[in-house]
């Protein structure tokens, strides 16, 4: 099955169209530029494991539990940042990646790492930030061309030049969330599933340490 879907991938990325999300579980990374809020970057996972179980419809960033001068002075509680669907649906789509059910059980690692309370919640806006937390989730599924410190604090910059860094490992998506989230098909034939805020914490909670 996996030769067939790197076939699939491959066709994708010649005519440019994204990989339809039943096809094992897509990561799409997402910029957010100002309006209301902070630059910020994040994830979506979307599709059916290879293994089978239920439809994965989430999305996780890592952002300050609270905004206060406390962020230009040293290290801060941080947190999960779920986002809305509205919030989502105002951001862009950068690049997406399919990946291995070893790679998606290793995201929700990830998450559960960087969950409140734990070790790798604590947020420096230079160095430990929402930009941070994608790089590694960018490493998880194989990505080269991370290291960009001079871009750590430009979500949107780092991610463009990390996709343009892995030029045909990535599907280039480049649109608006509203244009990218109508573009997509239902996860599976009989079931079209609504974003689910909260799916990446009840997702990520069989794996140890959430």
């Amino acid at each position: 099955m996996r030769p067939l879907l790197r076939l699939i991938a491959l066709l994708c990325l010649c005519l440019g169209y994204a990989l339809p999300a039943q096809a094992a579980v897509t990561i799409t990374f997402w910029s957010h530029e100002l309006g209301n809020s902070f630059p910020h970057a994040f994830f979506t996972l979307r599709g059916i494991p290879d293994a089978g179980g239920p439809p994965v419809d989430a999305n996780a960033g890592f952002t300050a539990k609270s905004v206060s001068p406390a962020l230009l002075m040293g290290p801060v509680a941080g947190k999960l940042d779920i986002a809305r669907p509205g919030y989502v649906a105002s951001s862009d789509a950068q690049f997406s990646v399919v990946m291995s059910d070893t790679q998606y059980n290793a995201v929700l690692r990830l998450v559960d790492a960087w969950s409140e309370g734990k070790p790798d919640s604590v947020y420096r806006l230079s160095d430990h930030n929402c930009v941070t937390f994608v790089k590694e989730a960018a490493r998880i599924v194989g990505l080269s061309g991370l290291d960009q410190p001079k871009l750590m604090k430009k979500p949107r910059s780092y991610l463009k030049a990390v996709g343009a860094a892995n030029a045909g490992r990535v599907i280039p998506v480049g649109l608006h969330g509203k244009d990218y989230l109508a573009s997509l098909p239902p996860i599976s034939p009989s079931q079209a599933t609504a974003s689910n805020t909260t799916a990446v914490v009840a997702t990520a909670a069989p794996v140890p340490s959430h």
